[in-house]
């Protein structure tokens, strides 16, 4: 991986960033929304809409209201939210890391699951473990986001009182409660997506086992511990980690549901929020930085691809 690479690579990042950027802008202006009747309300008089639209600079041309739009945008400046009357910048960044924590966690529950299983699934191949491993994972995959929530909270909070059913509590307030209120929240999620990556995992491990520097590996007489951990492992958990990259992704506006059936104010159920009520400030704000976001880690993951396996180099 060399610096040059990785120069155009953070700078195709930011070219995706200001498309985004654009987008986001036109859309949200092409919503059928009015700030200053928003702002005022339904009673507000004439006058006093046309000095809130000349306030906010609606009545100046479009372009030039994406210039000022972006010129604060990018030091961080959203806005104020039309619904609370609070700066967005903080509201959202708040969500986020709510978001943020739900899905670090999820991802760590799903590889310390799903590439044991994947592997063990690999090396018994055609066996029964395979077929019951394979099994669950369709059941995984095949299963909606609800009906798993559902059926986990049935179990841990109805029949088995352990666990709380909704609510959010912060890390640095209570650690222990905190632990509790993620736990439904991450398992419902973490039950798709082990389910993908085991079923990566599986066909991934299967073709490095299949390939001939693991044959000359074996010939040479290596433990097949050292085979599967030294050789195999490295090369087969590289698509894995593009796969969990996209999931990042999906986590952190895809889990609305998750959210809203266990009360976690994370930045989709925020997003969802605005847009039900013609919050553009806070659309804006949501949908830019869970962009930036995903550019991200989808940049973290070319990275991290590269370190995994020397062959690679970016020219």
């Amino acid at each position: 991986m060399s610096f040059a690479w990785l120069l155009r690579r953070l700078l195709l990042m930011a070219y995706t960033v200001v498309i985004v950027c654009v987008l986001v802008f036109a859309i949200t202006q092409a919503l059928p929304a009015d700030a200053a009747q928003t702002l005022l309300g339904e009673n507000a008089s004439p006058e006093a809409l046309a000095a809130v639209r000349a306030r906010l600079g609606l009545n100046d041309p479009i372009w030039l209201q994406f210039v000022h739009w972006a010129a604060h945008a990018a030091l961080g400046d959203f806005g104020v939210s039309m619904r609370t009357g609070l700066p967005v910048a903080p509201e959202m960044l708040t969500a986020l890391s709510r978001s943020l924590l739900l899905a670090l966690c999820a991802i760590l529950v799903t590889l310390a699951i799903a590439v044991p299983l994947g592997i063990f699934a690999a090396i018994r191949q055609g066996r029964l473990a395979d077929t019951i491993t394979s099994l669950v994972a369709y059941v995984g995959v095949s299963l909606p986001e609800f009906v798993t929530a559902t059926i986990l909270t049935l179990v841990f909070t109805d029949k088995l009182p352990w666990l709380p059913a909704t609510g959010y509590v912060s890390p640095l307030e209570d650690t222990a409660a905190a632990i509790a209120h993620l736990a439904l929240p991450v398992l419902t999620v973490s039950v798709i997506l082990v389910a993908h990556v085991m079923r990566m995992m599986r066909s991934e491990t299967l073709d490095v086992l299949q390939s001939d520097y693991i044959r000359a590996a074996r010939l040479k007489g290596l433990p097949e511990r050292t085979v599967l951990t030294r050789h195999a492992l490295r090369n087969a958990l590289l698509p894995v980690i593009t796969i969990v990259a996209l999931d990042v992704g999906y986590l952190l506006g895809g889990v609305i549901v998750i959210e809203e059936i266990f009360a976690i104010p994370g930045i989709g159920r925020a997003l969802m929020i605005a847009i039900t009520t013609r919050d553009l400030p806070s659309i804006q704000a949501g949908a830019m930085i869970m962009a930036v976001t995903y550019a991200i880690t989808n940049t973290a993951a070319d990275v991290v691809y590269a370190l995994i396996d020397r062959r690679i180099r970016y020219d």
